[in-house]
């Protein structure tokens, strides 16, 4: 048996940037968010604001939660460029269909009224 030591070295250079601080700063930018959608929700749209209006402000809104949490906390920032394109471009046709599905829906709600 070898009596050499085995360490591992792990390049952690491109998580230096997230600190304690920041990490706090993205947990404020999302439970900002979070609370805008419960606003939006519980008294925004109870006291006349559309659905036409909300369900896109909602999505935006998810979306951009989506980023922070993609971006910051799975590290995908602080990837490489090829590795975010794989990700980046099925996410932007998935919002395509997004907006697709939710114009043809409205559109069949539109039918039965």
């Amino acid at each position: 048996m070898s009596s050499e030591k085995h360490t591992e070295h792990h390049d952690h250079a491109e998580h230096d940037t997230m600190t304690r601080g920041r990490i706090v700063r993205v947990f404020i930018y999302l439970l900002a968010i979070t609370v805008l959608e419960f606003a939006i929700a519980l008294i925004a749209v109870p006291h006349g604001l559309s659905l036409r209006i909300a369900n896109p402000v909602y999505i935006l809104l998810t979306l951009l939660k989506a980023f922070y949490i993609v971006a910051f906390f799975m590290h995908l920032k602080f990837e490489k460029a090829g590795l975010v394109y794989t990700l980046v471009i099925p996410i932007i046709f998935i919002i395509g269909l997004i907006l697709v599905l939710t114009n043809e829906s409205n559109h069949w709600v539109d039918l039965r009224g």
